[in-house]
């Protein structure tokens, strides 16, 4: 028993951590991360789990906001811009809700260093990204300075990390060791196409039937617009998880700059790291932003400190910790990282046009 004049701590006000997915949660996730329309029976055999357990279990993760899933176009015309911005600080929750909502800034993060935001945005082309930036993003209350870096190449985004849960066997299963269709120079979203990818990135594992309704088209419009997006490698689909309750509650984004010669091998190389979620070319003195998920801060060093004894001629400029994501690929997400509500994705238009969804980019 503790002396009668030692005062216990009050336990009251500390928040309970809620419960995150268990290990055959994760297995799910990574089972449709890299199948993510298979028919629950295949999945289920995978994870050893019957297929009734399997789609509850994802209706769990899902109504929860564990996981989600999410469908968005591989190629087309827009560009996308990584925005830093400087902010008053006691401008900052007002800012962050505004930008939450706002359909062209599809990913929000608050980060530790001079810049408290770090934003994704996608634009129709180069002038309105730039009108965006500068007549929208810069005239807000309470910005102090903006700071704007044009993406030009996506080495790996979201859609290509895993969880790392199954092994070698069970991925061979539910891929019969095929990768992913990759993107043809050109291709795109057709114009009769835009409506089922907005369907789709509201949650991309409904049937045909319920976006068929959505679309207005026939079931068999939708199996087969749909089957030629996935054969030609037109569609990204991602299937996203809350990282603090999973296991990483970390994101590090460094600035990296790299020389002329080697930079493709050395971003591919990035790419390839299993903590990778964005690794992208960009503009500016450090042209390679990398965004990594970790199990801790003190992995920040390790890991770049790994990064650098393998590739001795890069220069890490800046590092950051992201403190709170607040928007994800156009989801909402609550302190734990959990989502809460969609917002579509929409590229920034002409000055004084209307966004119409039609074009974005992947982000991390």
């Amino acid at each position: 028993m503790p002396p009668t004049d030692t005062a216990l701590p009050d336990t009251r006000d500390i928040p309970v951590t809620p419960a995150g997915p268990d290990e055959t949660d994760l297995a799910l996730v990574e089972a449709l991360q890299l199948r993510p329309r298979a028919p629950w029976a295949q999945i289920a055999s995978v994870i050893g789990v019957d297929a009734t357990t399997a789609a509850r279990r994802w209706r769990r993760l899902t109504d929860s906001g564990l996981a989600w899933m999410t469908a968005y176009p591989a190629r087309h015309a827009s560009v996308v811009g990584y925005v830093d911005l400087a902010c008053a600080p006691g401008a900052l929750d007002a800012l962050t809700a505004e930008l939450c909502g706002w359909g062209p800034v599809f990913s929000v993060e608050r980060t530790t260093g001079d810049h408290s935001l770090f934003l994704g945005v996608a634009a129709y082309d180069l002038p309105c990204l730039d009108d965006f930036v500068i007549r929208r993003l810069g005239r807000l209350d309470g910005v102090r300075s903006v700071r704007l870096s044009l993406c030009t190449r996506v080495y790996r985004e979201g859609s290509g990390w895993l969880v790392h849960t199954l092994n070698e066997r069970q991925r061979t299963h539910l891929t019969g060791g095929d990768r992913p269709a990759r993107p043809r120079p050109g291709t795109g979203p057709h114009e009769g196409d835009r409506r089922l990818l907005l369907a789709l990135g509201a949650d991309a594992r409904r049937g045909h039937a319920e976006l068929a309704r959505e679309c207005g088209l026939s079931e068999t419009t939708v199996r087969r617009r749909l089957g030629r997006m996935i054969a030609g490698g037109e569609v990204y689909f991602r299937c996203d998880l809350t990282q603090q309750l999973a296991g990483w509650p970390v994101i590090a984004t460094f600035r990296i700059a790299a020389p002329g010669p080697g930079t493709e091998a050395v971003a591919h190389a990035l790419a390839g790291l299993p903590e990778t979620r964005l690794c992208a070319s960009v503009t500016g003195p450090h042209n390679l932003l990398l965004s990594v998920w970790l199990r801790a801060p003190a992995d920040c060093l390790a890991l770049e400190e790994r990064i650098l004894r393998r590739h001795p001629g890069l220069r890490i400029g800046e590092r950051s910790i992201t403190l709170h994501t607040a928007k994800r690929m156009g989801r909402l997400l609550d302190r734990w990282g959990r989502a809460r509500a969609h917002v579509p994705i929409t590229a920034a238009p002409q000055s004084g046009a209307v966004e119409d969804g039609r074009r974005f980019r992947p982000g991390c």
